[in-house]
């Protein structure tokens, strides 16, 4: 299937009229916009699309398993992953309806998206990436209750906002499960500041002081080998590993000897077995494209072979934290494929 949509239109325009002749080598194209996507992403991605759109609560949600505004963020990733127009496309209304559920049920005072900073973080990279492609206008479109409406920028700053406050009592300059909690973890970290990330991406000021901190806390948990420690240095799993490159790339220290350390690490044993597929694969996509495109090239085929394989009749993938969740992470692991969220970009 084709996707024609004003996103890809501008995107392969820009890079037609201002882009020099001379650098319009094949992998530099690629690595722009990408390539013809594979016919069995589209066939899968639809068919996620259409589970995540039947199974849709009124209130914008989804239930079962687990839940909250963390995978209500990774849901709407999902929508805008394959440049669906939030506007005007089949699945404005459900992008809507989601965002305005996690609007909903943020806390109005603190900013805090509530559940604990797993999904603060991924429900902030979510707002993020729906900021300033979904017209505020058309948020609150159809919708009787006046109740807990404020405007995706609002929603957005109180997120960091929040994020940035829990830091600031952290003594590890990071976070862990609560705003509260004055230890830390690379899990929780790598989500929030993912989240922060992605929000400076898309024009609200962070303090590079913040920025700057959380990146020293993942260098100090990451030895020389490239083992990435859960709440000590070193150590750690491949899931951690291959948040630490991510955090490393869009972070900009690629120059740093420990994420080299790691970026080795997270490209070798990459069939191996992963008690946590689903996280697992939705950070690798992530860390090898940023890293080592060959490497992600490579991986994509046998991840796409794979989900072809996973995915129920009905478009989901079962998983241990829930269907929502297992679907949206599916999905966005192949998300990559498309090249249209700002997060994803080179």
């Amino acid at each position: 299937m084709i996707r024609e949509n004003i996103f890809g239109s501008l995107i392969l325009l820009f890079a037609i009229v201002f882009t020099p002749l001379y650098s319009l080598h094949a992998q530099d194209t690629e690595l722009r916009v990408g390539t013809a996507v594979p016919p069995d992403v589209n066939a899968i991605y639809d068919r996620g699309l259409q589970w995540l759109v039947k199974n849709q609560t009124e209130k914008g949600n989804w239930s079962g398993g687990q839940q909250g505004p963390g995978v209500t963020g990774m849901a709407v990733m999902a929508f805008l992953a394959s440049g669906e127009d939030p506007n005007f496309g089949k699945y404005s209304g459900n992008i809507r309806k989601a965002v305005r559920s996690m609007i909903r049920g943020q806390n109005e005072s603190t900013g805090y998206f509530g559940n604990s900073m797993y999904h603060h973080g991924f429900a902030m990279l979510g707002m993020s990436e729906v900021y300033g492609v979904l017209d505020d206008d058309t948020v609150w479109q159809g919708d009787s209750n006046s109740s807990g409406r404020r405007t995706i920028a609002e929603s957005l700053e109180l997120a960091v906002r929040a994020a940035i406050t829990s830091q600031k009592s952290n003594q590890w300059n990071a976070w862990r499960y609560s705003p509260t909690s004055t230890d830390a973890d690379t899990s929780v970290a790598g989500a929030v500041l993912m989240g922060l990330l992605a929000a400076r991406n898309a024009g609200v000021k962070i303090p590079n002081d913040s920025i700057d901190k959380a990146l020293e806390y993942f260098r100090k948990m990451t030895n020389k080998r490239g083992g990435v420690g859960y709440s000590g240095v070193g150590g750690g799993s491949k899931n951690l590993q291959a948040i630490a490159m991510l955090v490393y790339a869009i972070g900009r220290r690629k120059n740093l000897e420990e994420y080299k350390a790691v970026a080795s690490q997270v490209t070798t044993g990459l069939e191996q077995q992963n008690h946590y597929p689903y996280y697992n694969r939705y950070y690798t996509a992530q860390a090898l494209f940023q890293g080592d495109f060959s490497a992600w090239q490579k991986w994509n085929l046998r991840t796409i072979r794979l989900l072809k394989e996973q995915q129920n009749d009905d478009g989901s993938f079962n998983s241990n934290m829930g269907v929502a969740y297992g679907t949206s992470m599916s999905m966005l692991a192949l998300a990559l494929n498309y090249r249209f969220l700002p997060i994803y970009e080179r």
